[in-house]
C-alpha cells in the first residue's frame, strides 16, 4: 500500500511539473501580434514585452474610455456582448469613443488577479454609461431616462434616479466623494441634427456651427436633487469630475479642434469658470484632455499648429501654469494617460489615416520623461489592429501593465502588456 502509494505521489508530481512547464513554455511563445488568434499569453515579437488576454468571454469585449476609471481595487469593470441568435456575435467596430450604443451589452467585471469574470447588469434595454465609483464600489449607467447603479459586492442593481419630462438628460461622471452624479443635457435641435446625420463626419459641424444651447447639470444620489449648474450656446461635452475635488469638474466646448478653446473647469462651490488652455496660433488644437490621479494637473493632446508639432501638455488646476513634453510623430497617440505619479505616460498610437499621418504609429507606447520631451518604448505592435475601434490605454491598479482594447485577433477584446521587457 505505502509502496503504491508513493508511486501515485511521484507519478502526481510529474504530471504536474509537466503541467507547469507546459503552462510556461505557453506563456512565453514569442509571436507576432494579431492577424489571427492568439493564445492567452504571449511575448510580441516586435517589441520583446509580455501581454495578456483580459477577457476570455463569448462575444466581443471593450474596455472604458481612455478618462473613465474602471477600477475598484484590483478589479476591472468592463462592457461585453454576447453572441446573438445565429451565432453571430454584436459588432462593436461600429462604435464611436464612449458611447458603445449597440445591443445586448452588459457590464461585467474581471479580477485582474484571477482573470475570472463576473456579470454585473441583466438589461434587456440598450444601456450607456461607464461611470465607476471606487469610493461607493457601484457602477452607474443609464437605461433611457433611468440611472441605475449596481454594487460590485453584492451584484445588487438599484434605481437611483428618473429624468423628468422636461428635462432629459446624460449621466458622465461621478465625483471623488461618490455624491454627485454629473452630465449635460442638450437642446431637441440638436437631438433632431443627430438623428438625421447618424455619423461623426456628417454631424460634427452641424451641432456646432449651430450654437445651440447645452446644460451642465448635477444630481445628488442621495437626495435625488437635480441642480443646473450652467447653460452656454455652445457644445458642452467630455464632462469629467476631478478624481480628488469633489467641487471641480471638468468639460469641453466640442467642435473642429482648431477653432475652439476647448478645456475648461467649474468650481462647485464658487460657480467660477476656468479656461485651462488659450490658443495662441493659427491651426492650434489642444484636446482629449483628462485630470491626472493627484487633481492637480490637467493633461491633454497638444498640438502648435495641428498636424505639425507634438506634445503632450498640462495645465495645474489652481495656477494655470503649463507645462508641455514635445513627442515625436510616430509616437503620437489619439489618446494619451498618466500613471499614478503623473511622471510616465502611455499611449494608444493611430493609424496613417490620423490627424498625425505617421508611417509608423501603430502602436501602444510607454513613456518617460526626458527634459522637455517624451521618449517611447513600444509595447504593442498594432498593425493588425482596427483603429475604428479606439485602444483607449488605461495604467492597471499595481502600475505595472498598461491596460487597452484591440480587435487584432478578429473580435474585441481587452488586454495588458507589461510595462517590464520579458527579457
Amino acid at each position: 500500500m505505502y509502496n503504491t502509494s508513493k508511486m501515485n505521489i511521484t507519478k502526481c508530481l510529474a504530471a504536474i511539473t509537466i503541467l507547469l512547464f507546459n503552462i510556461s513554455a505557453n506563456a512565453q511563445q514569442i509571436l507576432e501580434t494579431g492577424g489571427h488568434p492568439m493564445p492567452d499569453e504571449w511575448i510580441d515579437k516586435s517589441t520583446g514585452h509580455k501581454l495578456i488576454r483580459l477577457t476570455r468571454l463569448e462575444g466581443s469585449s471593450v474596455s472604458f474610455y481612455f478618462h473613465n476609471n474602471p477600477f475598484i481595487g484590483n478589479k476591472m469593470v468592463f462592457y461585453n456582448s454576447s453572441k446573438q441568435k445565429g451565432g453571430e456575435a454584436t459588432d462593436m467596430k461600429k462604435q464611436e469613443n464612449a458611447g458603445l450604443n449597440i445591443k445586448n451589452k452588459q457590464l461585467y467585471i474581471v479580477d485582474l488577479a484571477t482573470l475570472k469574470p463576473e456579470q454585473l447588469t441583466h438589461h434587456p434595454l440598450p444601456m450607456n454609461g461607464e461611470i465607476v465609483s471606487a469610493k461607493r464600489k457601484e457602477v452607474f449607467y443609464q437605461v433611457k431616462d433611468s440611472i441605475f447603479s449596481v454594487s460590485i459586492d453584492t451584484k445588487k442593481e438599484k434605481l437611483v434616479f428618473v429624468f423628468p419630462e422636461t428635462f432629459k438628460g446624460s449621466i458622465t461622471t461621478v465625483n471623488a466623494d461618490g455624491t454627485l452624479l454629473g452630465g449635460s443635457k442638450g437642446s431637441d435641435a440638436e437631438a433632431e441634427i443627430y438623428k438625421n446625420n447618424p455619423e461623426k463626419k456628417d454631424f460634427f459641424n452641424l451641432i456646432y456651427e449651430a450654437h445651440l444651447p447645452k446644460t451642465l447639470f448635477t444630481i445628488n444620489i442621495e437626495t435625488k436633487k437635480l441642480t443646473k449648474i450652467f447653460t452656454d450656446s455652445a457644445w458642452l461635452n467630455h464632462v469629467q469630475f476631478s478624481p480628488t475635488d469633489p467641487a471641480l469638474l471638468m468639460f469641453c466646448h466640442e467642435g473642429p479642434w482648431h477653432k475652439v478653446d476647448r478645456i475648461w473647469t467649474m468650481d462647485l462651490n464658487t460657480k467660477k469658470i476656468t479656461l485651462m488652455h488659450k490658443r495662441t496660433m493659427d491651426m492650434e488644437i489642444a484636446g482629449h484632455e483628462w485630470i491626472g490621479a493627484s487633481g492637480q494637473t490637467i493633461w491633454f493632446d497638444l498640438q502648435q499648429p495641428k498636424g505639425q508639432t507634438f506634445f503632450v501638455a498640462g495645465t495645474n488646476v489652481r495656477t494655470g501654469k503649463e507645462i508641455k513634453y514635445a513627442v515625436e510623430r510616430n509616437d503620437w497617440s489619439v489618446h494619451y494617460t498618466s500613471s499614478e505619479d503623473e511622471k510616465t505616460f502611455a499611449g494608444d498610437g493611430g493609424d496613417p489615416g490620423a490627424v498625425a499621418k505617421a508611417k509608423d504609429g501603430q502602436w501602444i507606447n510607454f513613456f518617460t520623461v526626458k527634459g522637455d520631451h517624451l521618449q517611447a518604448e513600444k509595447l504593442v505592435n498594432m498593425k493588425y489592429h482596427q483603429y475604428k475601434l479606439e485602444p483607449n490605454v488605461h495604467f492597471s491598479p499595481d502600475g505595472k501593465w498598461i491596460l487597452f482594447r484591440a480587435n487584432f485577433e478578429g473580435t474585441e477584446n481587452e488586454y495588458a502588456v507589461e510595462i517590464k521587457k520579458y527579457k
